[in-house]
């Protein structure tokens, strides 16, 4: 069994770059998760998961990442992602991300909802939602992410 994580940092950012890997690989610099291998996860943050606003990730760790991301080669074009973390005490939390043709602001009230949503949807009611976005306008080829990255 696997252990479960006992930390969260919630992370955003942005990059042009000349190949739209290139620009993924820009945003994951600025958001300070490049060195690393990304799993993708689903959308359960562990219960008691303390919130940090940094974490000390060993390069080419693989680290449990719940994100989202969009790539645009539309010159003039606005590009966003956000996550968004419910949660009530020390229960487990929810996660969710979106991505889109959009403003941050329209994908941050997006992911908010849809997290109160999924609290919800399993009979609880969230005493917090935290949220962090990214936006982008696109120069030649552009990149927007966000994510909730899980440590140990």
């Amino acid at each position: 069994m696997l252990p479960r994580p006992t930390k969260f940092c919630m992370v955003a950012g942005n990059s042009e770059g000349p190949a739209e890997l290139n620009a993924f690989d820009g945003a994951l610099l600025k958001a300070g998760v490049a060195n690393v291998n990304l799993l993708k996860i689903s959308s359960i943050l562990p219960p008691g998961a303390e919130q940090v606003e940094h974490l000390e990730l060993p390069e080419g760790s693989l680290v449990p990442t719940a994100y989202g991301t969009v790539v645009s080669a539309k010159e003039g074009e606005k590009i966003a992602a956000a996550v968004a973390v419910a949660r009530s005490g020390d229960s487990f939390g929810v996660i969710m991300e979106f991505a889109g043709r959009c403003s941050k602001k329209e994908a941050e009230d997006k992911v908010r909802q849809m997290a109160v949503d999924g609290f919800k949807m399993r009979g609880l009611e969230p005493s917090e939602v935290l949220v962090k976005g990214a936006e982008h306008v696109v120069e030649r080829i552009g990149c927007a992410f966000a994510a909730v990255v899980l440590w140990y």
